[in-house]
């Protein structure tokens, strides 16, 4: 039986970086409400960039799925995304030491598909000591039932869910 020890409280700029999951060109055209979510990622990263929280930005298999969405990449320029094949972002060494690096202890995902790659890093996370914090508004699968059957097994693991505006006003 594993045991996840699930830290409370609010997150502070301090410990928290901000994660965005594989918004790729070949796969994110086929998301649900794309366009809302796509908006709620910039204004995250716009935020971020204000007050000085870390990006990570990944890429699962860009050979085949795509760099990231122009729409994204030209806020954060300057950030050059993990490569990975695995669905968790922590299947990658390099994210694992980036984290360590940057002394991480909050991670605020965003991005695509909230079932598989989202819910495995966030769930993942907290296996790791993380807390681990979904903005639902910012994440997305093809399928909304997809969508809804994550939200439910990482509300269940104990990954913290939150919207958009609720992270800005942390």
């Amino acid at each position: 039986m594993v045991i996840c020890l699930i830290p409370k409280g609010l997150i502070s700029r301090e410990e928290a970086a901000l994660i965005i999951i594989d918004v790729q060109e070949k796969l994110f055209p086929l998301v649900y409400e794309r366009d809302k979510i796509l908006d709620n990622i910039r204004k995250l990263i716009r935020f971020a960039k204000i007050i000085g929280i870390p990006i990570i930005l990944t890429e699962q298999y860009p050979r085949g799925l795509g760099s990231t969405i122009p729409e994204v990449k030209e806020l954060i320029p300057e950030i050059q995304p993990i490569e990975k094949v695995e669905f968790s972002c922590f299947g990658s060494e390099k994210f694992k030491a980036l984290l360590r690096d940057l002394n991480v202890k909050a991670l605020i995902i965003t991005g695509i598909e909230t079932h598989i790659c989202i819910a495995q890093t966030s769930i993942e996370g907290l296996s790791n000591g993380y807390k681990s914090c979904v903005v639902i508004d910012a994440t997305s699968s093809r399928n909304p039932e997809d969508k809804s059957a994550a939200l439910e097994r990482m509300i269940q693991s104990g990954v913290i869910i939150a919207s958009t505006e609720m992270i800005i006003y942390e």
